[in-house]
């Protein structure tokens, strides 16, 4: 899409030198982590090509070291069962696929929570990581976790 014009909005996205632009995020939704702006679009995007999740949303969760880092909430597809196993599998996925500073660092098996239409509701989980602080999930495993 080529654009000369401007226009508001809570989207972002970049434009390269031949003026086409990529969609980047909402800015809502963007955050720091290590002084990184992440888009979860991107990484959600990722995640979801991997054959074992049906569905995902990216958080920021907060760490002492980081300030944020990238956590993913994961429905698993199909006779995907949630352990230790898988999640290290999708971090090893998203690793593969993305530059080391925006990889997966937590990853938590659960519902989403969405609206009446449907869309994933992040302000909630944004508020769910606010509130555990340095708790963790029954089902959530973290990348120290793992040896790699």
């Amino acid at each position: 899409m080529r654009n000369e014009a401007t226009a508001e909005s809570p989207s972002t996205g970049a434009s390269d030198d031949e003026g086409y632009i990529t969609y980047v995020g909402r800015t809502d939704d963007v955050f720091k982590a290590s002084d990184y702006r992440i888009s979860p679009f991107e990484l959600e995007s990722v995640l979801i090509e991997h054959p074992a999740v049906a569905e995902a949303a990216v958080v920021p969760s907060p760490d002492p070291l980081r300030l944020a880092v990238p956590k993913a909430y994961v429905i698993v597809a199909g006779n995907a069962q949630p352990s230790a196993e898988l999640a290290r599998d999708i971090m090893a996925f998203v690793r593969e696929r993305v530059p080391g500073y925006k990889r997966i660092r937590r990853v938590e098996f659960s519902d989403l929570p969405k609206t009446i239409s449907g869309k994933i509701r992040r302000v909630e989980l944004r508020g769910q990581e606010d509130e555990a602080r340095g708790t963790r999930g029954t089902t959530e495993f973290w990348e120290e976790d793992f040896s790699w």
